[in-house]
């Protein structure tokens, strides 16, 4: 302050007549701006640290957010200290590809890291974004979750492990960027016993909860063991609010809570049926907390619409680095900010071993849904959530024709190609406005919007993941199959047609020079029952189709079509020998036909083991217990 003041002519005081008092007031305002600056642009002198807390399957259910059942006493009293940002949303119901989608800023569309457990390679432009901090001269840890889809480079992380911690960094001088990941609260905490007694075992009597008091979304049968599950649920966030507390007395005990910025979140919503792995408010709105010391305001609610992939463009800008020029997120605090966003997106792909593909757009208020499988049911058989006692017992329900009408629309045999909703008016979304004439003006807006972004974006999920697997031999990753001189024209071509429902447009598309726009012809044939003679005969010639997922996708509209002759022997061919995505495509078809599988379940029973993926396994096994009512093994 002392060079602050050797600058300041004192003559200018006494021309100016400027009180002393005031003098030194707009001085000491100058420093605290300067301070402020120094944060936000990351003076290597003053760098902030930062702090991660993330946790697992868990909705906006705090104390903090609104919620009166939430015990989470320790994340509520940072709230009152920092910013709350109630309209947060993941771009994926589901870890891994959210994940892939947050350390990168990109879409997990655009990277290739859509499906659930599959293994892409990042382009060479494209890093992480703890990488450019420590580019920057920051240490970085991770403790210890991953999960990225994609090999960690080595340049990410200085530590990542389970015991990762700040305290790890060798240099005091240095700042910090660490992650701490709080998997307790998991829906396998929820689904398996003995985790959620060993999560929970520190709560005390006042922490936990009554389950006959606890409210149900109306999704939901009103059942013992569903308010079981629900109870689970909130005594895990108990814990985990522990967790989160610890970490930050931690910080406060080291002397860098002033000096610490710190970010809460959590990877995607509650993790039972209709919110873990869908696009609804209950599988993609998360709690986001954020404390910049000096520059967010304390036990402030900011309204904006924030994405998780402008996590990462944030952190960068608070750090007062440049933003890399490919991201698709935007810094939502700091200097220089973009205008907010109008929407938040999100996508569904492959969850495990069934594909559905579906997208999402929701503004300040309105959710848009394509489904672009609506043939599908809305809740296919996984093997991983039907272990769970909700799921266990909406089937047990269902069963017995009693569930209630919000619970019978998500256990229907098919969806409805479009869906919008009110959020306002209809915060579990289940009344469906998609045909109300009403809102045709702002369903057309959201739809187009839509489409709008699968172009930009270059969505990936459009193609076959047989077809991703196939194509990315010949390039440096699969990012560059659609971010090609002519991946627009064909990105747009792809949507064009995955949109069709006209059979002449399909039949037509069906001569296109691109598979990946054969293949959507013949699916959408498929979802209906052709029977145009030409049509036909345009299947029958596809089931000679230089690509595998093209064959399948023929050979399911025939079977569709009831001509399943020509059809079986192609699907079996594939299933026998094809690569591993084209064989899974080709079990599924197996298992949605029914009875016409039935002479193949000697080839169905030899797929139990000795497979690329125990995906395939999976649908193999679901396929034999319909057709001949046995428990196969289950991996």
């Amino acid at each position: 302050m002392g060079s602050l003041g050797r600058n300041r002519s004192p003559r200018i005081c006494v021309e100016l007549r400027v009180p002393r008092r005031l003098v030194l007031g707009m001085r000491l305002l100058v420093v605290r701006s300067l301070v402020v600056l120094s944060v936000l642009h990351g003076v290597a002198a003053a760098s902030p640290n930062i702090l991660w807390l993330s946790c697992e399957d868990i909705s906006p259910q705090l104390g903090c957010f609104g919620d009166e059942r939430a015990i989470t006493p320790h994340l509520d009293a940072f709230a009152k200290e920092a910013v709350r940002f109630p309209n947060t949303f993941t771009t994926a119901g589901v870890c891994a590809p959210c994940r892939s989608g947050i350390i990168t800023g990109m879409y997990q569309t655009t990277l290739g890291t859509h499906h659930m457990r599959c293994q892409a390679t990042l382009p060479s432009h494209i890093r992480p974004f703890p990488a450019y901090l420590r580019d920057a001269g920051y240490f970085c840890t991770n403790n210890s979750k991953q999960d990225y889809q994609f090999r960690t480079p080595k340049d990410v992380w200085d530590v990542s492990s389970k015991r990762a911690h700040w305290r790890d960094n060798p240099d005091s001088e240095k700042p910090f960027f660490a992650v701490f990941n709080f998997g307790g609260c998991h829906e396998s905490g929820i689904a398996g016993d003995a985790k959620y007694r060993d999560v929970t075992k520190n709560l005390s009597v006042d922490q936990r909860q009554d389950p006959a008091k606890l409210t149900l979304p109306p999704y939901y049968p009103d059942t013992p063991v569903v308010r079981e599950d629900w109870k689970r649920n909130y005594e895990l966030i108990t814990a985990m609010d522990a967790w989160a507390g610890d970490l930050i007395q931690q910080l406060k005990d080291d002397g860098l809570y002033e000096n610490t910025i710190i970010f809460y979140w959590s990877d995607h919503g509650v993790g039972l049926p209709r919110a873990k792995r869908w696009l609804y408010d209950s599988g993609t709105r998360v709690p986001l907390i954020v404390r910049v010391p000096g520059v967010t305001k304390a036990n402030a609610i900011d309204p904006q619409l924030i994405s998780s992939i402008d996590f990462a463009p944030t952190v960068l800008n608070l750090a007062g680095l440049e933003l890399p020029k490919h991201f698709q997120g935007r810094a939502f605090i700091g200097t220089d900010l973009s205008d907010k966003r109008q929407y938040v997106y999100g996508a569904r792909d492959r969850m495990d071993e069934r594909y559905d593909i579906i997208r999402s757009v929701r503004d300040s208020r309105y959710r848009y849904i394509r489904n672009y499988e609506p043939n599908k049911a809305y809740y296919q058989y996984m093997n991983t959530p039907e272990k769970g006692a909700t799921m266990k017992e909406l089937r047990r329900v269902a069963k017995e024709g009693t569930l209630t009408d919000a619970a019978a629309l998500f256990m229907a045999d098919r969806k409805p190609t479009e869906e919008l909703y009110d959020l306002e008016e209809d915060p579990h979304e289940v009344q469906n406005l998609a045909g109300d004439a009403a809102m045709k003006e702002k369903l057309d807006r959201l739809r187009d919007v839509h489409l709008q972004w699968v172009a930009d974006t270059r969505d990936m999920g459009l193609l076959p993941e047989a077809e991703i697997e196939r194509r990315e031999q010949s390039v440096e990753s699969r990012y560059a199959i659609l971010n090609g001189s002519d991946g627009l024209a064909l990105m747009q071509r792809l949507r064009d047609t995955a949109n069709l429902t006209d059979p002449s447009a399909l039949a037509k598309a069906l001569s296109d020079q691109d598979a990946g726009v054969r293949y959507w012809a013949a699916t959408g044939l498929g979802n209906g029952r052709v029977s145009d003679q030409a049509i036909l005969e345009k299947l029958v010639d596809l089931l000679e189709d230089k690509t595998a997922a093209v064959r399948v996708a023929a050979a399911r509209a025939l079977c569709h079509a009831g001509k399943p002759e020509e059809a079986l022997p192609v699907l079996a061919n594939v299933l026998a020998d094809g690569a591993q995505w084209a064989r899974l495509q080709a079990a599924i078809v197996f298992d949605e036909i029914d009875n016409l599988a039935y002479p193949h379940i000697p080839l169905l029973q030899r797929c139990l083991s000795d497979q690329p993926n125990k995906y395939i396994t999976r649908v193999a096994n679901r396929a034999l217990n319909d057709l001949l009512g046995t428990a196969y093994v289950t991996k």
